[in-house]
């Protein structure tokens, strides 16, 4: 919270982002849990005692009206002979039929899309036809108030969301969201403002329910170059959440712009959202911007969490991983700015990792101890 709002700190925060070896069990025979596997067991001891736990939580809200589109859905699952599940949703727009399948295997901590609802610009007018969720809902924050103090002083507990282009890119492959969003502007602020209309409501009233907590924004990165162009972001992004934002720290909350990839031509955009914290800030191969330029021209507006790619952290060994650290601390703390968490950009997503990675997460805390 020190970082979070920019006061002196003894050491920088270190964090294993979504590995807190609290939300994973390995006792858990789910098969599709892959932190059962025993490679994992002192990365999750690590993270539950040496870390400073950010735990992730849906907003707690519920709504007050059914979901419209329940009734016009039909759900199909199926698991083929190696233990992989389809899952098939089919929306019924009026003439059209929306059809999306996903699949996810029990090895990898992750989900891909098949097929996506809307194929064409006749698909985005059918879905913006279909009923709209009701305003009202309720606050529900008796179990986000329970894990909070369950952590006591190891960490806090981060709300997360996504935003409205978060809600709508995902319809879309990646191919025919890049076209539509660039050819047909007028279409596809509809349908942000579509999803924009409920977010806003919920993120209102949980943020003045739950004053002073982060916030995880997600969904930027959608936006972001070379998918679309810089001045995209600011339409797409920076106009609709910088309303998030200011919903969020009004209420002495901190809102947290999540964005992957090449930042160096949006940074603009993303400070005008008025936002207080970015990640996870990857560094030139995956990014295109060293954290120490993020420091120089936006660390007094934000707190800084990264720049540890997930990839080098699976794939270097140990004494390269190290300077990755050290030149993560390095720049993450120079000067003046106001905060840094060292956090790799994600986590390894197969069943079993391998013992260099676990020592790479041991440098993280021990390099960090250090200081």
């Amino acid at each position: 919270m020190a970082s979070l709002r920019g006061e002196p700190v003894d050491r920088p925060a270190v964090n294993f982002y979504e590995v807190s070896g609290i939300d994973q069990d390995p006792a858990n025979n789910d098969p599709f849990n892959i932190f059962s596997d025993s490679s994992w067991l002192p990365v999750l001891e690590l993270a539950r005692e040496k870390t400073d736990i950010i735990l992730l939580r849906g907003a707690p809200w519920r709504s007050s009206s059914p979901d419209p589109l329940a009734e016009l859905t039909t759900v199909e699952q199926e698991t083929d002979a190696n233990g992989t599940l389809f899952v098939t949703h089919t929306i019924r727009a009026g003439s059209r039929t929306l059809t999306s399948r996903v699949r996810r295997d029990p090895a990898i901590n992750t989900a891909w899309t098949l097929e996506h609802y809307i194929k064409d610009v006749d698909d985005l007018k059918a879905w913006l036809n279909l009923p709209a969720t009701e305003p009202g809902g309720e606050v529900i924050p008796d179990s986000f108030l329970a894990t909070e103090e369950s952590l006591g002083d190891s960490g806090i507990v981060m709300l997360d969301t996504g935003d409205p282009i978060c809600c709508v890119a995902p319809l879309f492959d990646l191919g025919t969201f890049t076209v539509i969003a660039t050819t047909e502007p007028e279409l596809f602020h509809r349908a942000l403002e579509r999803a924009a209309a409920p977010l806003y409501e919920m993120i209102e009233a949980v943020a003045k329910a739950l004053p002073e907590r982060l916030w995880r924004i997600c969904g930027p990165e959608y936006a972001s170059v070379p998918y679309l162009r810089p001045d995209l972001f600011h339409e797409y992004v920076t106009r609709y959440d910088a309303p998030i934002v200011e919903a969020i720290q009004k209420h002495g909350g901190y809102g947290r712009i999540h964005c992957h990839g090449r930042l160096k031509d949006i940074l603009d955009h993303i400070a005008e959202t008025g936002c207080t914290g970015l990640d996870p800030i990857e560094p030139p191969g995956q990014g295109d911007v060293t954290l120490a330029y993020v420091r120089e021209k936006y660390g007094k507006q934000m707190t800084l969490f990264g720049n540890l790619e997930a990839s080098d952290l699976e794939n270097l060994d140990t004494p390269q991983f190290e300077e990755k650290i050290r030149t993560a601390v390095e720049e993450g703390t120079a000067g003046e700015g106001r905060g840094f968490v060292l956090m790799p950009s994600s986590c390894p997503y197969g069943r079993h990792i391998a013992p260099h990675v676990v020592r790479n997460y041991e440098r993280m805390v021990e390099m960090v101890e250090d200081l």
